[in-house]
């Protein structure tokens, strides 16, 4: 009768155990999701043509085609190519910004959406 007591105890206490667990993950979670909202559009209006927001994502291909877009092609069209990347900056950050934590987490994040 005793094993029987100490076995339920057990599971309740591995029970509260992966409860609690469960919760702090998901706090951790959802806070790490709302960070990255924040300095990735914060820094998609400020420095969007430099594809820094991108690079933050995990999207290293659109951020390298932003940067060279910035610089190279910025230069060989004075300055034409360059002012599109920062406009697309600057319509990503907004996006990013007006989005709710979880949609931006579930298109940016988990669905990987490069762009817009």
């Amino acid at each position: 009768m005793e094993d029987n007591n100490n076995s339920e105890n057990f599971e309740k206490e591995a029970k509260n155990t992966a409860n609690e667990f469960k919760e702090s993950w998901n706090q951790s979670v959802n806070e790490n999701r709302e960070n990255k909202k924040l300095i990735a559009g914060i820094l998609a209006i400020v420095l969007g043509g430099f594809g820094i927001h991108k690079f933050i994502l995990g999207y290293n291909k659109e951020g390298i085609i932003l940067l060279v877009v910035t610089l190279v092609l910025g230069i060989i069209t004075c300055g034409v190519a360059a002012s599109a990347a920062w406009i697309i900056g600057l319509i990503e950050g907004i996006i990013y910004l007006t989005k709710s934590d979880e949609e931006f987490f579930q298109t940016y994040q988990a669905n990987k959406k490069p762009w817009f």
